[in-house]
C-alpha cells in the first residue's frame, strides 16, 4: 500500500523501503518525517523475520533523532513493541470498515471515526511514553500517541481506498458501512502537516 502513501500526498517527495526485500536502511538525511506502513507478518515473528530486527532499530533510531514518525497497522504494533509494549494476535482476522472512538487530537482533523482496518495482530499494552487516542470495540489501544515525542500510531490503514480494494477481495468484508463516509485518508495529510514544521504529540 505504500504506492498509495504517495498518490494521496501529491505535494510530498515520498520514497518506499522494504525491508522484507532486503533493502538497505533508508538515510534520514534530508528526511522530514517516516511511514512505517503494513506487513503481512508479526512483530513476534522476529525470530524467522530478521527484517524486523533491523525495522526496530530504524524506529529506534528516529525515535532518538526525534523524526517525526506515524506508524500504521504493523508499524502501530511495532513502534509500540520497540517502546516496551505488548502485541498478540488476536485470533480474529478482520478487514472491513469499522467505527472507532477518535480523540481531539490535530492528527485526526476531519477525520471521520469510520476507518479500514486489516489485521489480525492488537496492541495490548502500549509502549511506554505512549497515550492511547484511540479505540475500536475490540481494542482499547486502537491508536497512541507519544505524550513528549512526535510519534503517532494507528491500528487502521489511513492509505487503503476504493481504488486498491479489489486486491484484497480474499480478506474483506463488506459491511453496511461506505467508503463514501470515511475520511481516514485525512490522517495522512494531518501527518505531513508535522512533517513541515518542528512537533510534539501536543500541538
Amino acid at each position: 500500500m505504500a504506492g498509495e502513501v504517495a498518490r494521496l500526498l501529491p505535494g510530498a517527495d515520498v520514497e518506499t523501503y522494504n525491508y522484507p526485500n532486503g533493502e538497505a536502511d533508508p538515510s534520514f538525511e534530508g528526511v522530514d518525517g517516516v511511514v512505517v506502513g503494513g506487513s503481512g507478518a508479526g512483530v513476534y515473528d522476529e525470530p524467522d523475520q530478521p527484517w524486523i530486527t533491523r525495522q526496530k532499530a530504524y524506529v529506534e533510531r528516529a525515535l532518538d533523532e526525534g523524526v517525526p514518525l506515524l506508524g500504521i497497522c504493523f508499524g502501530h504494533q511495532l513502534v509500540n513493541e520497540v517502546l516496551g509494549g505488548t502485541v498478540v494476535d488476536s485470533g480474529e482476522s478482520r478487514g472491513r470498515l469499522v467505527e472507532a472512538s477518535l480523540a481531539d487530537v490535530p492528527l485526526f482533523e476531519d477525520v471521520e471515526p469510520l476507518v479500514p482496518v486489516l489485521h489480525s495482530d492488537v496492541v495490548t499494552e502500549p509502549g511506554e511514553g505512549m497515550d492511547v487516542v484511540g479505540t475500536a470495540d475490540y481494542n482499547e489501544y486502537f491508536a497512541t500517541q507519544h505524550r513528549e515525542r512526535p510519534v503517532w500510531t494507528v491500528q487502521y490503514h489511513p492509505e487503503f481506498t476504493p481504488e486498491i480494494r479489489p486486491e484484497y477481495d480474499d480478506y474483506w468484508t463488506e459491511t453496511e458501512h461506505s467508503f463514501a463516509d470515511s475520511t481516514a485518508t485525512r490522517t495522512l495529510e494531518n501527518f505531513a502537516r508535522f512533517c513541515r514544521r518542528p512537533a510534539t504529540a501536543s500541538d
